[in-house]
């Protein structure tokens, strides 16, 4: 499939919308009243640090909604008021943050189902309005939702975007795509949508495996099966079809998953690299490895603004944001490297009564954890991934100065 044709054809579409639709000062006042917190304003005009108490919050100096999720959000609502008696849909969740996404539901706007595994779309039907989530949709579901002949309305953040466009540079040049990310990530899947060819690899180890494949697939026939077999297998749902690791990897590509370790993409890159030239010559580098910066500013800036905020005395450390939010899990990886104790919660209801919180550790279920509030005086840094609204921050640091204070915590809102 041509896809730079078919978004070239889309976008011409007059039922294709990329903008808002002229509501933008109603919007604004809506979401300012549900999304941002004076508290939040205050602690940053306070050199990001507030205490009451015993207790001292130091909040990063970068951290929660950035320019894509708001912009999403403000068109997802700017639909709604355009729109205000058709049926919309949206593919995904507009972005990975509890609240905003039942917000939406509030506002009747329908979420595809999801059976076994794959989203239904039978139920929208010709003249239906269908908003694209800000990590993007796969081109197979645009073309799907074309050919309905519903109205699209696309909030892809234009960095995601920015990560296609090199997809399709990879392309033209006959390259295989490396793509950073998580392959069942839906911003992964959207972007691997728009390569011919590509793998994905999570982290660095998966990257130091395809790097010595590249550089020695074996020297028998037998051996070069089992290491061609045992490839394919290690990486059976994270390449294209028809994938052949000893074709497919002489010419590469590096792209990614916006949301990912901005260090550890770097280290990819480099990585791969460093094989091609060791594999062909310097010489002859150009012919086979490309690479485009498309780490996304704002997780870039969070991502420094948590190093800088571990380097402090800090006795614990809150990071808030959704559980499948990948920017955020990357957020809380930082401060387990610095062997600080770390919290992921996705709501300022899982802060509990009795000193208690229900969290995510890393690569775990959810538990429960008691007295994780230590006695006496105490710093607590606080993050946010990018789609976590700045009210919801506030309503964690007031649970946790009540808690501190003795007094009685609201109970969780149903789930």
């Amino acid at each position: 499939m041509d896809t730079k044709a078919f978004k070239r054809s889309l976008n011409q579409s007059e039922n294709y919308h990329r903008k808002g639709f002229g509501h933008q000062a109603e919007v604004e006042v809506v979401l300012k009243s549900e999304y941002e917190s004076d508290l939040i304003k205050e602690i940053r005009d306070r050199n990001y640090t507030l205490t009451r108490g015993d207790v001292t919050i130091r909040l990063a100096k970068s951290f929660g909604f950035c320019w894509g999720v708001e912009r999403a959000v403000a068109i997802a609502y700017e639909t709604r008021q355009h729109f205000p008696t058709e049926q919309i849909w949206i593919t995904n969740e507009i972005i990975h943050n509890p609240s905003v996404n039942q917000r939406l539901r509030e506002m009747k706007v329908n979420f595809i189902e999801v059976e076994n595994g794959l989203k239904n779309f039978d139920k929208i039907d010709r003249g239906d309005v269908v908003i694209l989530p800000a990590f993007g949709a796969s081109v197979q579901e645009m073309q799907l939702l074309n050919d309905k002949g519903c109205t699209i309305v696309d909030t892809t953040c234009p960095w995601v975007s920015k990560v296609w466009n090199t997809i399709e540079k990879h392309k033209k040049r006959d390259y295989t795509s490396i793509i950073h990310g998580q392959y069942k990530h839906e911003e992964t899947v959207a972007t691997s949508s728009f390569a011919d060819k590509y793998l994905v690899v999570l982290n660095m180890d998966q990257a130091n495996y395809v790097a010595d494949y590249i550089l020695n697939n074996g020297d028998s026939p037998e051996e070069k099966l089992q290491r061609r077999t045992e490839f394919l297998e290690k990486f059976s749902k994270a390449y294209s079809v028809g994938f052949d690791p000893d074709l497919d990897l002489e010419k590469v590509g590096i792209a990614n998953q916006t949301t990912m370790l901005k260090t550890e993409t770097e280290a990819i890159g480099k990585l791969f690299e460093r094989t091609m030239m060791k594999k062909y010559s310097t010489a002859e580098l150009n012919d086979h490895f490309q690479s485009f910066n498309t780490i996304c500013d704002a997780t870039q800036e969070r991502q420094d603004a948590m190093f800088e905020l571990v380097d402090e005395p800090i006795d614990l450390m809150l990071v808030i944001g959704g559980y499948n939010s990948s920017n955020t899990t990357h957020l809380q990886e930082i401060s387990i490297e610095h062997q600080i104790p770390s919290y992921h919660i996705d709501s300022e209801f899982r802060i509990l009564a009795d000193n208690q919180i229900e969290h995510k550790p890393l690569l775990k279920d959810l538990e429960i954890t008691k007295n994780w509030l230590p006695p006496g005086k105490i710093v607590v840094g606080i993050t946010s991934g990018a789609s976590t609204p700045d009210k919801v921050v506030e309503a964690a640091i007031e649970r946790i100065f009540a808690t501190k204070s003795g007094q009685t915590l609201a109970l969780a809102l149903p789930s």
